[in-house]
């Protein structure tokens, strides 16, 4: 099925502009960034996050899920909650590192 461009937009519009969320297209999914730390896994038009132990007990009633086939079970998210996004990314922030990137290898031959 996929996740629509509104979805998406809709997703990034409910988080408060100061944590700076962007968004990528990966893979026909999409990474939801905070402050250029990738924070949210959105596919099918559902909203993931890594089962950490520091949300559990703020994502305790949230269904889970897998985002994708061979991929680890994640907790759902509830979009619409904005309330329950600023408290995911508030602890979440501080503990997902920014990514860094690794230079590709020459191709010898």
């Amino acid at each position: 099925m996929g996740t629509t461009v509104d979805f998406i937009e809709f997703v990034v519009s409910q988080i408060d502009e100061s944590w700076q969320p962007v968004y990528k297209k990966m893979f026909g999914s999409y990474m939801v960034y905070i402050h250029r730390k990738p924070l949210f896994l959105v596919c099918d038009n559902t909203v993931y996050a890594k089962q950490l132990e520091n949300l559990k007990d703020v994502l305790a009633e949230a269904e889970k899920g897998f985002p994708y086939q061979g991929a680890k079970e994640h907790c759902i998210v509830d979009a619409e909650d904005r309330e329950l996004l600023e408290e995911v990314i508030q602890i979440l922030e501080p503990l997902i590192p920014v990514p860094v990137k690794r230079p590709r290898k020459k191709k010898l031959g």
